[in-house]
């Protein structure tokens, strides 16, 4: 069998992980000497010498508090390899409405599928929706279980032996000193969301490529449980949150308990008791972000909060990114008004674009 590991395939892999890091500094270092990197690379993949190096660990507050890893860029590239590799297979095993991480997918496809289940149900009796998702789930996630689920689908000994060389490295156990810039931030954590505290063969770094997909592979299980032993038509799952619609309640007390002991007994993983809810539809669906009405979709308050809160700054040049950005966002909802209030309450410099510039999707205008 030849070889993935070529000169070739990790060039590819490098284009690919350069994308939005061409200024960094690790980037940098790593093109300054781009062909003996890559070929040193083959090398080391080759004659199975690799090891991922170590990674900077650090804080992010906002939109929750959460543990980032960032790995050196030449192990990023080696991310995107496996990932280049693996991805077009288990896309044909990935249900459609599995949203994060996915080519073609997102928050915004996720929203929107939200809306189309919605409108298929009666509008003067649209029944209910189930919201569920998993406690701590990076930080949970079964090592042994996720390679063992690698291992049904590829049967490429060096693609199996790089996938078991990235999920077992202990990344919480070789992290560079700049860990200790900001100690206290590390104790906010809640109990079980921070690698440094999990048993050993547990968890997967949050700010890696193959973390991302591997989320996807692990509760791919779920998705196909839900949607071929349950049967449940109007699914759809985001990371690790999920909703499902039904007009009877009691189907989605059914389900609940059923994914409860699923994912307890097949995944070893705990639906959050206190992020589990059945709801009328009308009251609204919160998820990624919106709010989900029958007839309209809002942004969800904290996210209006937080963007008037970053608005609230002296350099223009920010407030114009912060506006820009936020109102991607929210061209997606029925948030006209909103976005006007914003941009003359704050004075907004003229570069920005005007509000009837910007096109809004045509099932949200």
């Amino acid at each position: 069998m030849a070889t993935y590991f070529t000169f070739e395939n990790i060039y590819k892999a490098y284009i690919s992980c350069k994308k939005r890091k061409t200024r960094t500094l690790n980037h940098l270092q790593f093109s300054e000497r781009l062909e003996e990197n890559i070929f040193k690379l083959e090398s080391e993949l080759t004659d199975r010498t690799y090891r991922p190096g170590r990674s900077i660990a650090f804080i992010v507050q906002k939109p929750k508090i959460r543990e980032i890893f960032a790995a050196e860029f030449r192990d990023r590239v080696i991310h995107h390899l496996l990932f280049s590799y693996l991805s077009p297979i288990y896309e044909r095993y990935f249900i459609y409405d599995s949203w994060a991480c996915r080519e073609h997918k997102g928050t915004h496809g996720a929203m929107l599928r939200i809306k189309k289940f919605v409108g298929e149900l009666e509008k003067d009796s649209p029944g209910f929706y189930l919201k569920m998702d998993i406690k701590s789930y990076f930080t949970s996630i079964d090592q042994e279980i996720l390679y063992n689920l690698i291992a049904k689908r590829v049967k490429n000994e060096e693609i199996l032996w790089l996938a078991k060389t990235i999920i077992f490295h202990d990344c919480a156990h070789d992290v560079e000193p700049k860990i200790q810039s900001q100690p206290s931030l590390f104790e906010k954590l809640p109990k079980g969301k921070s690698l440094f505290s999990v048993r050993k063969g547990k968890g997967l770094p949050i700010g890696n490529l193959t973390s991302q997909f591997f989320a996807n592979v692990y509760l791919n299980e779920l998705d196909q449980f839900v949607k071929h032993k349950l049967k449940a038509r109007r699914y759809v799952r985001y990371v690790d949150d999920f909703v499902i619609l039904e007009k009877d309640k009691a189907i989605l007390e059914y389900y609940r308990t059923k994914i409860t002991e699923f994912v307890a007994k097949r995944l070893l993983l705990t639906a959050h008791p206190k992020k589990q809810f059945i709801s009328p539809i009308q009251n609204g669906i919160d998820f990624v972000g919106y709010l989900v009405k029958q007839d309209y979709i809002l942004v969800r308050k904290r996210v209006i909060g937080e963007w008037r809160r970053r608005m609230d700054c002296t350099d223009k040049k920010l407030r114009e990114k912060v506006f820009t950005s936020y109102v991607a966002h929210s061209i997606w909802a029925n948030t006209f008004t909103l976005r006007k209030k914003i941009a003359k309450k704050l004075l907004l410099p003229s570069r920005v674009r005007p509000l009837t510039a910007i096109k809004a999707p045509s099932v949200c205008k």
